[in-house]
Parts: C-alpha cells; structure tokens; sequence
C-alpha cells in the first residue's frame, strides 16, 4: 500500500511538472551542459515576455519519464562595493586675498577618491583647487579648476558640492576656494569609494523626436523592442551654462483612439540637466520600449538635444542542473510566482570557473485546447434514441385511445 501511494504520489507531481510548462508562453533550448554549475546570458529576445518582476523564468529538465525544475539565482551587472567614510582632522582654516584655504589632515594610511562638503552659504559659483601633502611643505595638484555651486530660488533647488577624484593617498589634502565671500563650512566627508561601476548593455535610441510645448522640451524615445532600461544620457550641444529640472517618465499603458495612439506615462525619474557635470542619469530599471523626457525651460531658450544614449543591466542566471535531461529556459507568465531555492539565500557561494551555456531559438509552447464537452443533444445516437421514445410514447397513447374508443 505504501508503494502503491509513492508510485501515484510521483505520478501526480510529473503530470502536474508537464502542466506547468504548458502555461508558460516560450522556451529556449540549453546546450553545452558538461558540469553541475552552469550560467546562462539572459538574451534580448527573453525581454519581449518575461513579466515585470523577472518572476517567471523557470528552468525546466525533460527526461524520459518526468520534468524536473533546476534551481536558479538571477544576478544583475549593477555596481557592487561600499563607500566607507574615512576619519580625519580639520587641521588649518586660512585666507589670503586669493581665496580660502581648508587642510586635512588623515590618521589612517588610507586612500580617498571623494570628499563630500556641506556649506550653509547658497547660491554661488566657486572654483576649487585640491591639493595632496606628506609633510605639508611639498604639495602636489590633484584637482585644479574645479567647479562647485549651488542654485536656490523659486524655480531651481540645486547643488553640487561634491569633490570626486582618482584615488589619491597622502597624510594632508587642502582645499583652496577661490572666491571673497567666506565659505561658511557646515561638515565635511572624506570618503574611501571601493566600489566597481557598473556594466551596461547599451540600445539603440536612434528613433527619438524632440518638441516644444509651451515652456517645455519632450523627447520622445521609442528603443522598437522591450528592454531593461536603468541609465540614459543625454547630448546637449550647448556651450552656456544651463540648469533645468528634468523628468523622466516611461510607458505603461497604450491606447488606440480615432485620433491615433495614446499613452500612459508613469514617472521613473526627476533632477537636474545641468552644464556642470555629465547629463547621465541612472535608476531603477524597468522593461519598457518607450521613454518621454520632459525639460522645465522656464524662460530660457530650449537646449539643443542631439542625442540619446539608452542602456541596461545584463542579467545572467547561475544554475545547478544535477540530472541528466534536456533543458529548457521557460518563461512568460504574467502572475507566476517568484520562485524560492535554496541557492539563492544569502552566503551562498558559487564556483568559480562556471561555464555559459549556449540557447538556441525562442520556440512557442503549444497550448493545449480545453476540453469541452459536446452538449448531450449534439451527439446523433442520443437523438435518435430520443425520437424513438417519443415515438414510442405517442404510439402508446394513440392505442390506448383507440382501444378506449
């Protein structure tokens, strides 16, 4: 009895495994497994159905006898490391006709690449020059001409304090303002930055228009496919100085009218364009195929864009495939749950020297049509046999009422 009930309880979960695939809308062949621990590249094509939440990528073994789900972990290119603040002493503050002078002096043998100050001064426009010391008589330029400002009334809240520079390790840093009103300085961060970027994967972002309406500037980007969208940069041809608020929204929804197409927008994205630092801009990502950017241009002329530059994580599944089957990466479910494995909790490690493996073309998975069970009256036999007892009670009756008569 015990046997009997393993074997059936098996049955169930195989034929419930196959059901499972079958309510997944595409898979793609795996090739070239030769070892447990495997990666797999998440292609372009695994974009355009998978759902929002990325909870639907399964990957499913088909053996002779039943289908097996191996385990995964989804990992992103996004930057890894930490920034660690850096103990230090305000040694020295001093002034000359020139400007304004701050040394540093750090305790610890420590590089930094960043130094974060925070002023109570606003709305100014100062150029900074960093120097390095070990001993305080020989000084070496690290940052020269170096802009910092801050912009404050009622259309712009702006500022870019911030010192970022290569790694630089020297007992005393100095900062000199160049400027003669008195930077009254609130705090200091002295930052050792240990962090990798990250890496993108870049799209075309060729298919872009630009328009104005009223005091703003649209840009209008279409990428032609779904895509995992985190970063966009863009070109401004403009030799002024400029800062504008800028929003950057991407479509949920579309709508087809009379009138044409008409979408839904939900926001992903505000800040500032601004002259003063590179107009790249990075955040959450979402999978999407289009993008609008608005541009606040207030009274100012509009800036020209010339280009735009659209990028995204890459996705790379690591996987354990432990049973000798054929392999499938499966996705496109829009309510599948995110699945739990035991890989995936944290600590884990991974080997090493994981090799890829190769995906073939994205195959549809067949639907299985419902079963729909034919009304009773649409089977012939079951009407003849009707018309034959009607017949049969009518012909009754007829002779008892002839018999009567």
């Amino acid at each position: 009895m015990k046997t009997k009930l393993i074997y059936y309880l098996t049955l169930l979960i195989c034929s419930y495994s196959f059901g499972q695939l079958d309510t997944y809308s595409e898979k793609i062949p795996l090739t070239g497994v030769s070892d447990s621990w495997h990666t797999i590249a998440l292609p372009d094509t695994v974009f355009a159905k998978v759902n929002d939440e990325f909870s639907d990528i399964r990957i499913y073994g088909i053996t002779e006898k039943d289908t097996i789900e191996a385990p995964y972990v989804l990992q992103t290119s996004r930057a890894t490391g930490v920034e660690n603040e850096i103990k230090f002493e305000l040694v020295n503050q001093s002034f000359n006709a020139n400007g304004f002078y701050f040394t540093y002096q750090i305790p610890v043998d420590e590089s930094i690449n960043k130094i974060a100050l925070d002023f109570k001064n606003t709305n100014f426009d100062w150029k900074v020059q960093l120097e390095g010391s070990q001993n305080q008589n020989e000084w070496f330029t690290i940052l020269e001409d170096y802009r910092i400002l801050s912009i404050q009334n009622t259309e712009t809240n702006y500022r870019f304090t911030d010192l970022i520079f290569p790694d630089s390790k020297f007992r005393y840093f100095r900062i000199f303002i160049k400027t003669t009103i008195k930077p009254e300085l609130l705090k200091s961060y002295l930052v050792s930055n240990k962090i990798t970027p990250a890496s993108y994967r870049s799209y075309s972002a060729s298919d872009f228009s630009v328009s104005e309406k009223g005091k703003q500037t649209y840009i209008d980007i279409d990428l032609k496919k779904r895509v995992p969208i985190g970063f966009l940069k863009l070109k401004v041809t403009d030799d002024m100085a400029y800062y504008r608020t800028i929003t950057i929204d991407y479509i949920v929804d579309s709508t087809e009218t009379e009138k044409g197409w008409r979408y839904s927008y939900r926001n992903l994205y505000r800040g500032t364009l601004t002259s003063f630092k590179a107009n790249e801009f990075t955040f959450r990502p979402v999978l999407t195929s289009k993008f609008r950017v608005r541009i606040a241009n207030n009274d100012n002329a509009p800036l020209p864009i010339t280009d735009v530059e659209a990028k995204g994580y890459e996705y790379t599944l690591i996987t354990r495939l432990m049973d000798d089957a054929k392999y499938y990466l499966v996705y496109g479910k829009e309510n599948a749950y995110k699945p739990r494995h035991d890989i995936q909790q944290t600590g884990f490690t991974f080997p090493e020297d994981m090799k890829p493996l190769q995906l073939g073309q994205p195959e549809i998975i067949e639907k299985k049509p419902p079963f729909v069970k034919a009304p009773l009256f649409e089977n012939k036999l079951w009407l003849w046999l009707l018309m034959g007892t009607i017949i049969l009670v009518l012909g009754g009756f007829t002779l008892k009422m002839m018999k009567g008569v």
